[in-house]
């Protein structure tokens, strides 16, 4: 590949990667090859990834293996750094031969560029979230791992850049990215994970999923939302404390206050949820003051609800 002019490279968009395009001019042909069909020449194009290309200084010595993406980019890279994070010499591909030209030997994997970059950038420990990989990507990019003898447990560490941009996607896809943390057990993604889990219905779990998040996780998953749902019954319990008695409110006027905390929290209960926040609990219970004359029942309740809002708040929200 020395007729390819590595200087005058063109960037490009590849799907969520971006590569390089690279132009060779063919050398004419002979007269007696017969004259060509276009006075133009035939124009042939090599598409090298922007982060993994030749003269990239991300190593001190230069790139000595060529892996080959199933469409066709080509991504330069360090066979040491490879077999150090592989187990099986990256799908048994290494260590390769070198050519007789002094050239890297090209490697051909069947992941598509997208994927075979977000591997790369998890062994080189790269970030590759400028490339905004979808989510789809990311997992795809996850699974093929273990084929290449790369475990994701020991790969996507907190400390990591694909750590951190699989954890942004928590949000948008909970479920999926649960399922994809607790399928290679990689607790400390799974954790944080699972809090943006508390609204989901349970109920709704596919048995493709369930098969996917295993028995352990999916254990830790349903403890998570049943503890929750027996705290926060837990804490809706005790009535507010009652005061000593005056002349214009003694216990027997008291025990409507607890009549009514009683029913209002029995309400909450029936329609428990692990994701019940705390504004929901005072919008329900705060409007038991507007039955109240007396000023220290009145207190009482406000001390209740708060201390309600406070043991509620402190209840583990992940596995």
């Amino acid at each position: 590949m020395d007729n390819y002019d590595w200087d005058n490279a063109a960037a490009m968009q590849f799907g969520d990667m971006e590569y390089a395009k690279y132009d060779h001019l063919p050398t004419p042909p002979n007269s007696h090859d017969g004259s060509p069909v276009s006075d133009q020449p035939e124009e042939e194009t090599l598409s090298v990834s922007t982060t993994f290309f030749p003269a990239a200084q991300h190593r001190p010595q230069a790139p000595d293996v060529v892996l080959l993406s199933q469409d066709s980019v080509y991504f330069y890279v360090h066979s040491n750094l490879l077999l150090e994070a592989s187990g099986n010499g990256f799908r048994a591909m290494l260590p390769a031969s070198q050519s007789d030209d002094d050239e890297p030997p090209v490697l051909n994997v069947s992941e598509l560029s997208p994927v075979l970059n977000i591997i790369l950038h998890a062994i080189y420990d790269m970030a590759c979230a400028h490339y905004s990989p979808s989510f789809s990507v990311l997992v795809n990019a996850v699974d093929s791992m273990p084929i290449y003898g790369i475990n994701p447990k020991s790969t996507i560490l907190p400390s990591t850049p694909l750590f951190t941009l699989l954890l942004s996607q928590a949000p948008l896809f909970p479920l999926e990215l649960y399922a994809l943390a607790a399928h290679y057990d990689i607790y400390d993604l799974a954790v944080p994970t699972s809090s943006h889990l508390l609204a989901f219905p349970l109920s709704r779990l596919t048995d493709q999923v369930v098969e996917r998040i295993g028995a352990t996780y999916l254990k830790r998953l349903f403890f998570l939302h049943f503890g929750r749902a027996e705290a926060l019954k837990r804490v809706l319990g005790a009535p507010p404390h009652p005061h000593p008695p005056t002349p214009s409110c003694d216990f027997h006027a008291q025990k409507g206050l607890g009549r009514a905390w009683a029913l209002a929290t029995a309400y909450l209960a029936w329609d428990v949820r692990p994701d019940m926040s705390t504004n929901s609990l005072e919008s329900a219970l705060r409007p038991l003051a507007a039955h109240l004359s007396c000023d220290l029942c009145k207190e009482a309740l406000d001390d209740r609800i708060k201390n309600l809002v406070v043991s509620w708040s402190i209840v583990k929200r992940t596995i």
